[in-house]
């Protein structure tokens, strides 16, 4: 199949705008500290780029295919199931963007993995939660990769490998030269671009299926059960409440996006960051979903007639390929392959950091060795592109429905970290064993459950992990020493100390 070579211009050009960005911040970095600029940006970031790096980090593709082709499913109901995730944002850096920018400061720390391991004085612990992070990291990067790819070649005519490569290696070399910064910067152009892509292809829909009030009359005709809050059983009450969990309140603990609470200039700049944020998150999720609902009046066609459920992955490019006049293919195209990269970007430092800054460097300190600035702009860059390569190389086989496989991340890293940053951050009695005890327990009981496919009350496994890992703290707070009470005081200063 020849590709179009008018959709693959504008996707070539704002890739090369990234690769400049990248190149842009490497030249105008300082000379101070080289683990704080490279991992978190230098605590330089305004509300504006805050906001941005930390919805585009949170949007995946996913957001932006799967999402919207569930919708095209399952109707409003889908709708409001997304609702939760508007909450995001203002949660995350509500709860832990202060907190953990003031201990980032006091300890001279560059990551979560740096305050987990302050917190519980525990280098087990901080091992562990390296260990997960890479690991499920790489399951979303996966994802992040692979739907890139197949909207790439649906939409544009060309191969998946030849997409895979092209944003795929794209995305690595920008985020290996540039750091931190880099993919704020990037992330910010990415949620612009994310926003013009909702705004076109619902204009074009409305277009092409003759007007909202034809689109709407056409889904009560022949599809009503999408206007039903249940889709007459598509959307069941578990299905909300564990989706609730899943995309909007658990996702306060996942790490990619407490690291951004670390980056921020100042409390204005955090504000801001709330606001824009809980905005641009809001029109986003429930934008691109509405236009999955609207497409049902273009492409009124069966899920089974394109193979059952996998479909759901096709429907965000073949209603763009279907409405979108073929000069603007190419731009509509941005918005949802913008997702893709600025996840993975956002993913691939903190992978980097967790090798670098909280396994190889702590190491190293901690045995008397010293590393040279050189050595560690060499070291992080390279491990950088190593897990880019590796995951990139996975992707080459893709695995179906990716919105799946992003949620099977999501809920591995609520899991593991959830009851260990809200106690270890905001109670005295946390200790490193209860710690350990959640963060391992939990995370193993959570795959089993996935693994088997073992479900309580028909519940996604997410209510069993984040359960499970509870009760395993509790435990293990309960048989482990108290914390020291220097670290304590550190953490939880008092008057009279």
């Amino acid at each position: 199949m020849n590709g179009n070579l008018a959709a693959l211009l504008p996707l070539g050009s704002f890739m090369a705008v990234m690769i400049g960005i990248g190149i842009y911040v490497r030249q105008k970095a300082s000379s101070g500290n080289f683990l704080r600029q490279y991992f978190i940006g230098n605590h330089e970031l305004g509300g504006f780029v805050l906001a941005m790096t930390t919805v585009a980090t949170y949007s995946s593709v996913s957001s932006f295919v799967g999402g919207p082709g569930m919708a095209w499913h399952i109707g409003f109901g889908w709708i409001y199931m997304a609702v939760v995730q508007v909450t995001a944002i203002f949660l995350v850096l509500g709860i832990f963007g202060k907190r953990v920018a003031l201990l980032a400061r006091k300890f001279n720390a560059v990551t979560v993995v740096d305050i987990i391991r302050r917190r519980f004085d525990s280098d087990l612990v901080a091992a562990l939660s390296a260990f997960i992070i890479v690991l499920f990291f790489c399951g979303t990067m996966t994802a992040q990769f692979v739907g890139g790819a197949k909207l790439f070649a649906a939409v544009t005519g060309y191969g998946y490998e030849t997409g895979l490569i092209l944003f795929g290696l794209v995305v690595v070399i920008y985020t290996a030269i540039g750091g931190f910064r880099a993919v704020a910067l990037t992330d910010a152009c990415c949620a612009v671009m994310m926003m013009i892509g909702i705004v076109l292809l619902l204009y074009y829909v409305l277009d092409a299926g003759g007007g909202f009030t034809a689109i709407m009359t056409s889904i009560e005709q022949n599809h009503p059960v999408m206007l039903e809050p249940f889709s007459a059983g598509n959307m069941p009450w578990g299905l909300y409440f564990t989706q609730w969990l899943l995309v909007g309140i658990c996702t306060i603990a996942l790490p990619q996006s407490v690291v951004r609470g670390m980056s921020y200039k100042d409390t204005p700049s955090l504000h801001r960051a709330m606001l824009i944020g809980t905005f641009v998150i809001g029109f986003m999720n429930i934008g691109i979903n509405f236009v999955g609902i609207l497409a049902r009046g273009v492409l009124p066609l069966d899920v089974t007639a394109y193979g059952g459920m996998k479909f759901i992955d096709s429907v965000i490019p073949e209603t763009i390929v279907a409405v979108m006049p073929p000069a603007l293919v190419g731009v509509a195209i941005i918005g949802p392959l913008a997702a893709s990269i600025s996840t993975i970007s956002g993913l691939l430092i903190v992978a980097s950091s967790a090798i670098i800054k909280d396994v190889y460097l702590h190491y190293k300190e901690k045995h008397g060795g010293t590393v040279s600035v050189q050595k560690l702009r060499r070291m992080s860059m390279a491990a950088t592109t190593v897990i880019g390569v590796a995951v990139f190389f996975i992707a080459l086989t893709p695995p179906s429905l990716i919105w799946l496989i992003n949620m099977f991340a999501f809920g591995g890293l609520e899991t593991a970290f959830l009851w260990v940053l809200i106690f270890g951050l905001f109670s005295r009695s946390a200790n490193k064993t209860g710690a350990l005890c959640s963060m391992l327990g939990g995370t193993i009981v959570y795959c089993l459950a996935q693994g088997t496919g073992f479900k309580l009350f028909g519940l996604h496994q997410i209510t069993i992990g984040i359960s499970a890992s509870l009760l395993f703290f509790l435990i293990g707070n309960f048989m482990g020493k108290r914390t020291e009470e220097k670290t304590l005081q550190a953490f939880f200063p008092t008057h009279n100390s």
